[in-house]
């Protein structure tokens, strides 16, 4: 549903048309290049900039209450460092720097950081300027998570034949590949490996697989048991055992050996806060989580739907999964749907939407889609045709602005570019402007629109007969 105004009023003629593809994976996230810290540089500078995993489950933020796994460490690792220091020399303060799992090891090479805390295993060992910390906890296993009522299995070996899906840069790959090995001496089907879209982290693949969207993951034990807390319809097979690193670690670099032994000594006395999750647990309480959309009943109604929504979408040049996906999560498909403030429909437009896209009777289907899709598109034209956002984060921030309004979007990334964020990636930067200043519901609704949308797009092929395909048209412009 729209929750917030338009306020530039343009002709239905000046509306511009959306791209329509399978979109490629987010862009980088920014970062300059910086010198490396040993621990009096800290000191003297009075911050450790700590380079951590972007995703939610390791270092999210709502509204200044930190819920990523990461934090309850940072923040006695800050307190220990002051208490240890030299009364004169100041307060060390942490900077947190959030990047992709996969670029973190070069950005601490680099020296964009001080020390490193992904919260997760790496799937790569360091490079010899990296060192590894002593282990934070206990073990942390990978173990094979899937939906509850799903078939039991005794052992690791009977995954032959199955798919596993895995976030970008997930440890379980290696471990994954290994197996496969030890399957073809058997001569036994390999494991597939679904790598999904980069703008999925290990917690969003846990709630697609609760879902069933995808059948199965393989993540940390401490990942699946710390999700299981939110997600009850999830199970851990314990019995599946994979090969490989069961320990997290920090890392930093081996010209910073001050840093690296104080790092030791803190990790040698610190204890985990009784329940570090509560945070958590309250941001995640009883947050919208996603359904499988193409369920049989959901599949036939997405195809009686396809005509209008194929045919809207290719008059703004949109890919019609994204109006799907949509419409999934505003209405679950029914066109019949009334929400708060006049909003209904498929689209759950409301009718000075409408008007301002020069649209009316929105209780008719086609009228609804249309007065949706020219929306959506004037959003796009108006606030982010840029070519420095690729198609993959534009459809985000279009999506972000439908609900929220792109104005206030418009503020967030440039809040995120002062902070030093990628304000072209809404994915993991972007975002965590919005947990902070909005909450969870405004990120976690473009984040289960764009789950819908990528349970549709593998599935593109029965959905989209290949002679019905939208083409698209390229019409981002400008630097």
């Amino acid at each position: 549903m729209i929750r917030s105004t338009l306020f530039l009023l343009v002709a239905a003629g000046f509306l511009m048309p959306l791209n329509a593809t399978a979109r490629p994976a987010g862009p980088p996230s920014a970062g300059h290049p910086g010198k490396t810290h040993d621990l009096p540089a800290i000191r003297s500078s009075h911050v450790l900039r700590v380079l951590v995993n972007q995703s939610r489950n390791s270092s999210g933020e709502v509204k200044g209450q930190p819920i990523g796994v990461e934090y309850p460490r940072l923040a006695a690792l800050e307190k220990y460092l002051n208490n240890q220091g030299p009364a004169k020399a100041g307060k060390v303060h942490i900077k947190v720097i959030p990047k992709a799992k996969e670029q973190l090891f070069a950005a601490l090479q680099r020296g964009e950081g001080d020390l490193m805390a992904p919260g997760e295993l790496m799937d790569a060992a360091p490079p010899p300027s990296i060192v590894a910390s002593a282990p934070l906890q206990g073990e942390a296993p990978l173990v094979l998570v899937g939906q509850k009522g799903a078939r039991h299995l005794a052992r690791v070996e009977q995954l032959s034949g199955h798919s596993v899906a895995l976030a970008s840069g997930s440890a379980a790959g290696d471990a994954i590949d290994a197996l496969n090995r030890r399957l073809a001496q058997h001569h036994q089907a390999p494991v597939k490996i679904e790598w999904v879209d980069p703008s999925l982290a290990a917690e969003d693949v846990l709630e697609m697989v609760q879902a069933g969207i995808y059948p199965q993951t393989v993540v940390e034990r401490p990942i699946a048991e710390r999700w299981l807390k939110v997600m009850p319809r999830l199970r851990v097979d314990a019995r599946v055992a994979f090969p490989g690193p069961a320990r997290l670690n920090w890392y930093v670099r081996s010209d910073a050996p001050q840093l690296q032994g104080g790092l030791e000594q803190f990790l040698q006395s610190y204890k985990a806060p009784a329940d570090g999750d509560a945070n958590f647990k309250r941001a995640y309480a009883g947050l919208y989580q996603v359904h499988d959309p193409l369920k049989q009943a959901d599949r036939q109604r997405l195809e009686e739907l396809r005509p209008v929504l194929q045919r809207n979408a290719r008059e703004q040049r949109m890919d019609w999964l994204d109006l799907a996906a949509l419409a999934f999560k505003e209405s679950a498909l029914d066109s019949a749907a009334r929400g708060g403030s006049g909003a209904t429909g498929l689209m759950q437009m409301t009718p000075a939407a409408a008007q301002r896209v020069g649209v009316s009777n929105i209780q008719n289907l086609d009228n609804n889609v249309q007065a949706s899709a020219r929306y959506l598109a004037l959003i796009r034209q108006k606030f982010f045709a840029s070519r420095a956002i690729n198609e993959r984060e534009r459809m985000a921030f279009v999506i972000a602005a439908y609900n929220m309004g792109p104005e206030r979007v418009q503020a967030m990334r440039a809040e995120a570019r002062k902070r030093g964020l990628n304000p072209n990636q809404w994915f993991f930067q972007v975002e965590r402007i919005a947990m902070e200043q909005v909450g969870m519901n405004a990120v976690n609704y473009v984040t289960s629109v764009n789950k819908y949308y990528l349970a549709y797009n593998r599935e593109r092929d029965s959905l989209e007969p290949q002679s019905r395909r939208v083409a698209w048209v390229d019409t981002a412009t400008g630097p």
